[in-house]
Formats: structure tokens, sequence, C-alpha cells
């Protein structure tokens, strides 16, 4: 009888599991056959090898390398800024303070994940780029430019760093810190020759996830970026990511069966495949360093 009564929820699990695969699979689907669509027009060779990248003009270019490196160089930036902030954060939060302290900072840390992308996007735009970046590095900084992106991006994924990795730190056994204080280690001995390669797994996993939502950020590097295809190093010029593209070109009136919407799914497909490969690389990465106790 407890079976038959169970077996309606497992069927409902069942079906919102399936839901969910059949609807990735969906997404895969759609954007492999409108990415073959594009490269019946485009060849891989000027997609992959060129750095123009002008598909709406009349001499059209398709070379993606532009948006790649202003993805990748945006993403790389935040998390230089948010990758040692928030194992720093973390390290206070799980070994430092008390928990009166870190049951009312960490709330607060987490309200910043909850502020709209679109306002961390003007945020960079009329404050970091204006009242910070041009007053340290004067003129040479665009109005649209990279670094006032990266900064936002990497305040914005602040919280996910700091809060999973502190989460990683408070598995590790109470014992390991036991044992620990009794060789003889202090506080901060502690933190980072025992908690923190204790946690180091936990950690990755939150690295990895923090980098791929800066790589498919939006809004952010929409307004803050620029809508320049410019192929530089430069963080202080603007350029034009992965995200912005897609977002430009979508809320125009793009013809449905034109090159210009074929390569909306080109270039996302190239955003798809670097999340995966992240992915991939990050379960490689926790399968390697994975620490189970008893």
């Amino acid at each position: 009888m407890r079976r038959l009564k169970e077996a309606p929820i497992y069927a409902f699990l069942f079906a919102c599991a399936m839901l969910s695969i059949l609807t990735t699979v969906g997404i895969v689907l759609v954007l492999i056959e409108e990415t073959l669509h594009f490269f019946g027009d485009v060849s891989l060779t000027e997609f992959l090898g060129t750095t123009r990248w002008a598909p709406q003009f009349a001499n059209a270019g398709f070379g993606v390398l532009p948006l790649i490196n202003a993805t990748l160089l945006m993403s790389a930036l935040a998390m230089v800024l948010a990758l040692p902030l928030g194992v720093l954060v973390a390290i206070y939060l799980s070994e430092y303070a008390h928990p009166r302290i870190r049951s009312a900072v960490k709330p607060i840390l987490e309200v910043l994940a909850g502020v709209p992308t679109v306002v961390y996007g003007y945020f960079a735009l009329t404050f970091i780029t204006p009242e910070v970046l041009q007053v340290l590095f004067g003129s040479q900084v665009k109005v649209f430019n990279v670094a006032a992106a990266s900064t936002a991006v990497g305040i914005m994924i602040l919280p996910l760093v700091a809060s999973l990795s502190e989460d990683a730190m408070r598995a590790v056994p109470q014992g390991l810190r036991e044992g620990a204080y009794g060789l003889g280690a202090n506080r901060f001995e502690v933190s980072t020759r025992v908690i923190l390669p204790a946690a180091l797994s936990g950690i990755v996993a939150a690295t990895i996830l923090a980098a791929s939502r800066a790589v498919g950020e939006t809004m952010i590097v929409a307004i803050a970026m620029g809508l320049q295809p410019n192929l530089s190093w430069n963080p202080f010029e603007g350029m034009l990511a992965m995200t912005s593209y897609v977002v430009n070109v979508s809320l125009g009136d793009t013809p449905r069966d034109g090159i210009v919407y074929k390569s909306i799914f080109a270039v996302g497909m190239v955003l798809f495949l670097i999340t995966l490969t992240m992915n991939i690389f990050a379960q490689w990465l926790l399968a390697k360093f994975r620490e189970e106790y008893d």
C-alpha cells in the first residue's frame, strides 16, 4: 500500500526530471540546427580565423574572435576581483566571525546577488567609469570599457563565490580544526593550511560556477562595455561581448531567415561550448581534489 501511495509522487518527480532533460535537449537541437544553417552560408574558417565582425554591413564580416576575446577578457578580470575577495570573505565568515556577526553579514552579502543586473550595468556606466576609473587612469578610459563592466560583474558574482566557499569550509569536520590547534597551529595557519585545502573541491566548484555566470552575463556588458567589435587586450576600451551581440540583434527587426538572424545562434553555440567546457573541467577538478571524511 505504501508503494502504491508513493507511485504518483514518483511519477510526478520523474516527469519533472524528464521535462528538464527534454528542455535542455530541445535548446541544444535548435542551436545545432540554426548553427548548421549559418555555416551553410559562412565558412568555419572565416568564422574562427578572421577578426572582422560586421554581419549587418553590406560588406559583411563574420570573424567571431573579437567577441570571444571581449567575453573571456571581461570574465577573467571579473574573476580576478571576485575570487580572492570571495575566498577571504569566506575564511572570515567560517573561521573568524562570531556566530551573531556571521548570521547578520552573510544575508546582507547575499543581497548583492538579488540586485537586478541592469542596475549593475548603469552603476558601472554612471559611477565606476567616471568616478573611479577616469579619476585614477585619466582620459585613456573610454565611456564604454571592459574594466567597468568586469568590475560590476565581479561585484555581482562575489556573493556566489563567498557563500559557496563558506559552505564548503563549514562542512570540513571540526576534528581537523581541533587536531591542528592541538599541534600548536594558530587560527591563520588552521584556516590557510588545513581548512582551505580540505575545502578545495567546494571552492573550485564555486569558482567555476561564478565564472560561468560571468561568461553568460548580458545586461551589464551590454550597457557598460559598448558595442564595438574591437579585438584588443586594453581593458579601458569598449568591446562587444557575445551576449551583448545576441541581445542587441534580438531586440531589432531582424528577418528570421537572414544571415544576421542565423549568426545569433552561431554565437550562442560558441558561448554554449565555452560554458560546457568549463563545466566538464569543473567536474574533472572536483573528482581530482574531492575530500571525503567519515
